[in-house]
């Protein structure tokens, strides 16, 4: 019998070592044949948790899906006179308790609103791949979440009367604006916390303009910081170059979000041949920092292999864009009104690669994607030099391009808001942007809640001033 052992063993000993010769072997073709495994970075946390408890605020439904329905059954757009994305869905019922979200792609793409509510919404059984954990009793909830369809409101009426908007009076958004400012300030929650663990929605620049100095303590979920810095830049006291003032909002406690993309998905083994070098469109004229779009305009113009073309991706636009963005191997992504828009998400899910020349762009989810895997960061002072750019994009090889594209499949659907389900109510993807959106607000939590206990140990009659944050 011993022998019988040290003939078994003698047997062993090679092929084990053969198996992890050939183990090693497999692993060293994985991290040299397949680098785009490390775009998705994930960053655990001492305090790590699968789940972030949400209470959700009491508000009327006059403030959400009652809204909505409303935008359904009376209201007319006056910005699209032929409004082709405002036709009722058939499947609208006059009683349907959660209508969908508008097609009008100037409300579209700031969705966020609509998709993160209807997951807190959606029944227990049926939020298995939620991060975010609905809670009943404020006094257990991490945060709270207000439930007002803000941009909605806010599109309603710029649609309805444009020149009302910056008015208190005649103005059906700024009342709704009060209205939930009312509500929750009167909660022993905002008062416990001074609205520092509330989460509001403010996908559109526009969204509760009257009020955001009520809201500046809270979280805000916003697509970029492009509005919020001119209003921070009157009310502060900063003057330091080079310093952009954050008394409203900073990376530290808001969470940039993506916008929703008006186009669909194209798939990696969908990808055929590209014959364009260069693809933008959209408006040509815009202000403040997107005086940028014009310059370069006018230099791309006549290159060859640039197309540059005026629109949006509306109901009669739409086949324009899908054809541009998918037959381009890159897509510009120049500043507007704001630094970012809808088009660099529109260009990853088509898989043309995002050239982005916007100094102070913000980019949803930093930590965990990083985006100088899939994009070409430019310099606006280099963009605005002859030829530079056209030259620039011309000098990558094929290969890059194509590693490229490989990773911008990977982060596709973690930009993807929409679950497939009726009204937003059902199971989120796990992979998508609603629970990338809770996770990093979940990254908030030690933050605000150091602040609010560094709050509640002020003396009576003891005010701080918001400072500026270095970020």
């Amino acid at each position: 019998m011993v022998k019988s052992n040290k003939s078994t063993t003698s047997l062993t000993v090679p092929n084990l070592f053969l198996f992890f010769t050939l183990l090693s072997l497999f692993s060293l073709f994985i991290f040299l044949f397949f680098p785009t495994a490390s775009i998705l970075h994930s960053s655990p946390s001492p305090h790590a948790s699968p789940t972030i408890n949400v209470y959700v605020a009491d508000l009327p439904r006059s403030l959400n899906y009652a809204l909505l329905h409303r935008y359904w059954t009376s209201f007319s757009d006056s910005r699209l006179p032929t409004d082709a994305d405002h036709q009722a869905p058939l499947s609208l019922h006059p009683t349907a308790k959660f209508p969908p979200y508008p097609d009008n792609p100037l409300i579209k793409q700031y969705s966020a609103e609509f998709w993160i509510t209807g997951d807190l919404m959606t029944p227990p059984q049926h939020r298995a791949t939620s991060f975010a954990k609905r809670v009943l009793d404020p006094r257990l909830a991490d945060v709270v979440f207000v439930p007002f369809f803000a941009t909605l409101s806010a599109e309603m009426q710029l649609g309805a009367n444009r020149g009302a908007f910056r008015k208190k009076t005649g103005n059906e958004d700024y009342k709704r604006q009060r209205e939930v400012m009312d509500a929750v300030r009167s909660t022993q929650a905002w008062n416990r916390s001074g609205g520092r663990d509330h989460v509001f929605v403010l996908t559109d620049p526009m969204a509760m303009w009257h009020v955001k100095d009520e809201i500046a303590p809270a979280v805000l979920l916003v697509v970029d910081f492009g509005g919020w810095y001119r209003l921070d830049s009157r009310g502060s006291n900063c003057s330091e170059s080079g310093v952009v003032p954050h008394t409203q909002v900073s990376v530290i406690k808001d969470v940039i979000v993506p916008y929703t993309h008006l186009l669909p998905r194209l798939d990696l083994s969908q990808n055929k041949e590209r014959h364009q070098l260069l693809y933008f469109k959209g408006a040509k004229h815009r202000h403040r920092g997107g005086i940028i779009r014009e310059k370069l305009w006018d230099l791309m113009i006549n290159e060859p292999g640039v197309i540059m073309e005026e629109g949006f991706p509306n109901a009669t636009g739409r086949d324009q864009s899908i054809k541009g963005m998918r037959t381009s191997e890159f897509c510009l992504h120049p500043a507007g009104d704001t630094p970012t828009s809808c088009r660099l998400f529109d260009a990853i899910q088509s898989l043309c690669i995002p050239v982005i020349v916007s100094d102070n762009i913000e980019l949803p989810f930093e930590g965990m994607v990083d985006y100088s895997e899939f994009s070409v960061f430019v310099a606006v002072s280099d963009a605005l030099k002859p030829n530079w750019l056209v030259n620039h994009l011309k000098s990558f090889s094929k290969e890059q391009k194509t590693r490229f594209r490989q990773n911008m499949a990977q982060v596709q659907p973690i930009f993807v808001y929409d679950s497939g389900h009726p009204g937003g109510i059902g199971p989120i993807p796990s992979d998508g942007a609603v629970n990338h959106i809770w996770k990093k607000v979940h990254q908030k939590l030690p933050t605000i809640k150091e602040t609010i206990i560094r709050e509640r140990r002020k003396p009576p009659g003891v005010s701080v001033p918001r400072r500026c944050h270095c970020t």
